[in-house]
């Protein structure tokens, strides 16, 4: 249907996606947007003419008799001295033209497993990960940028100084049992070095329990005899002032808030340290009767202060079980010593890959180099970093034979996700006008990849109807040209509203952080996000190579480099 209501009456976002179809600047606030869609009216007697016959309910009719170039001009018309406009201009195209003969991209997953050993092997060389703000961070933003520019494409990288906790030395967690002398009268104190007959157990750092996120340094030792809380699953009904000073133990369970609530809760009460215990995620799945424990940050957006000496951890079920049996409910005596720098400012890398178009608007592909420090990331989020890697060699080879893109396409890889969506949100605040004048479109790659031998689907989701439509039409290609794997992975491909768009990954900046004066109404950023599925391995010491399937990165590459090849390329073969 046509919308003949003056621009003035149309919201921002509105006003602004009107500009952004006719190739115009985005800037300013609503007037001038106003202002400049007015000026851009001109008459138009056969656009005029064929919409006259909507009264008549005869439109499509009339349109099928309409020549083809004609009805391209008409579709981007603004019609009438009213300032209205015809809304419906990409259907009537669709109608006009039927399905594209999608080109899809090709896609080498076997470079792909390259991208991601040497990737891998530039972790720590004892905790494995590349976190945010070390040495092997910055190596491994080294080694992509190395990479664009061995495929002809120019990079830059760009560093930004973030409050990211540092860890230092080898963290500790045991247990003591007193021995027999020490409870004589008059005999050495409890787990002191002179109780010789004393029983430690000793748990191991990365299996058995993990550091969490923005967690401070903590020196508990056992002759302190430390009283541990039992909160149950943390919630706000527990007792929580009971564990005032003192260690509160939280297990992890259906219903259980996540770190950040729990942190809020803690510290509101004054607790010294805390211990969850994780029962719920991965148990039988990763050690047989157990239940791995994993990484997790929190939202420091909604603290205005985390003291540097709260101690936080996240144990395995079997050692919340230890604890809970020879500490909480006998004599044992637990040991807690933590070095970590939560205050600390760190440098985190964005290396980009930037093949240059034929306009100013751009599309920005991305996923996050960094890893949670305990483990090797193969697949949260390696994966998705070899499949930009070769996206990125492919487009290359693309540019050497169709000439340049209608779209300047970024590769970036971030730094900084898993302890706050860092790099992406830096530079998103750094590039601001760039994005807000000319993004077409954010692609963002975390986890896409699949494990067969437990699951078998991806998803893509996004914000912008017309890709997600185009999305479907290429994952209906992707099935006739690669059979055997489109019988082998599930695609699910899901339209969202904006507003319904996860906070939960780099994409989130492009959508909600590009238009940074929202209160005349937010612009959102268009984005397209995909994930795979069954890694159980997620944040934990098991997240290797071992388990990292190449082949499944081929889907998501194929369909959401296709993707990108329309949008730049068109149908040209």
């Amino acid at each position: 249907m046509v919308d003949s209501k003056p621009w003035s009456e149309y919201s921002v976002s509105e006003l602004k996606e009107a500009l952004r179809n006719r190739g115009m600047p985005v800037s300013g606030r609503k007037d001038d947007l106003v202002q400049r869609l007015e000026k851009s009216v001109f008459e138009a007697t056969i656009a005029e003419e064929v919409l006259s016959e909507e009264k008549d309910g005869n439109l499509f009719e009339r349109i099928k008799m309409i020549p083809l170039p004609t009805m391209i001009v008409i579709s981007l018309l603004v019609v009438g001295s009213s300032g209205g406009a015809l809304i419906y201009s990409d259907e009537i195209i669709d109608f006009i033209q039927g399905e594209p003969d999608y080109v899809l991209l090709e896609f080498d997953y076997s470079m792909t497993r390259d991208y991601a050993q040497t990737l891998v092997d530039l972790g720590h060389p004892e905790w494995e990960g590349r976190m945010s703000g070390t040495v092997e961070e910055e190596n491994t933003a080294n080694s992509i940028k190395s990479n664009f520019t061995s495929m002809g494409i120019p990079s830059t990288m760009d560093e930004f100084d973030v409050n990211i906790f540092q860890i230092g030395n080898e963290p500790d967690l045991s247990i003591c049992m007193p021995g027999d002398i020490g409870t004589i009268f008059g005999g050495p104190a409890p787990c002191s070095t002179a109780d010789l007959n004393r029983e430690i157990i000793q748990f191991v750092h990365r299996e058995d329990y993990v550091i969490q996120g923005y967690s401070g340094s903590v020196d508990i030792f056992h002759s302190e005899n430390a009283e541990i809380i039992d909160l149950g699953n943390g919630s706000d009904d527990s007792d929580w002032a009971s564990a005032a000073s003192k260690i509160a133990m939280v297990w992890i369970e259906e219903g259980t808030d996540g770190n950040t609530d729990l942190l809020e809760r803690a510290l509101a009460n004054d607790v010294n340290s805390m211990i969850t215990v994780n029962t719920k995620v991965n148990c039988d799945e990763l050690v047989m009767g157990d239940c791995v424990p994993y990484f997790k940050g929190i939202d420091l957006s909604r603290f205005d202060f985390i003291p540097d000496s709260f101690g936080f951890i996240m144990v395995s079920k079997s050692v919340g079980d230890a604890i809970s049996e020879n500490v909480i409910e006998g004599d044992g005596r637990l040991q807690m010593r933590l070095d970590v720098d939560n205050q600390a400012v760190s440098t985190i890398h964005v290396p980009c890959g930037i093949i240059e178009g034929k306009s100013e608007s751009v599309i920005v592909i991305g996923a996050h180099h960094d890893t949670v420090y305990n483990g090797a990331g193969a697949v949260d989020d390696t994966s998705g970093v070899a499949t930009l890697q070769e996206m990125a060699r492919q487009f290359s080879i693309l540019q050497s034979r169709l000439g340049d893109p209608e779209y300047t396409i970024y590769f970036c890889t971030w730094g900084g996700e898993e302890e706050g969506l860092w790099g992406s949100k830096e530079w998103v605040d750094k590039y601001r006008g760039m994005l807000s004048e000319g993004m077409r479109l954010h692609i963002n790659m975390d986890m896409n990849h699949v494990d067969l031998e437990r699951n078998n689907g991806l998803t893509i989701y996004g914000n912008s109807a017309k890709d997600v439509e185009t999305l479907r039409g290429i994952s209906g290609e992707f099935s006739k040209e690669y059979p055997e794997l489109s019988s082998k992975y599930n695609v699910n491909v899901n339209s969202l509203a904006s507003s319904s768009m996860p906070y939960n990954s780099d994409h989130a900046p492009f959508v909600y952080e590009i238009d940074d004066r929202p209160d005349d109404g937010m612009d959102y950023g268009k984005a397209v996000v995909c994930y795979g599925s069954g890694s159980s391995e997620y944040h934990t010491y098991l997240d290797r190579m071992d388990r990292f399937n190449e082949e499944s990165l081929a889907v998501s590459g194929v369909i959401l480099g296709s993707l990108v090849r329309y949008l730049s390329y068109g149908e040209r073969a």
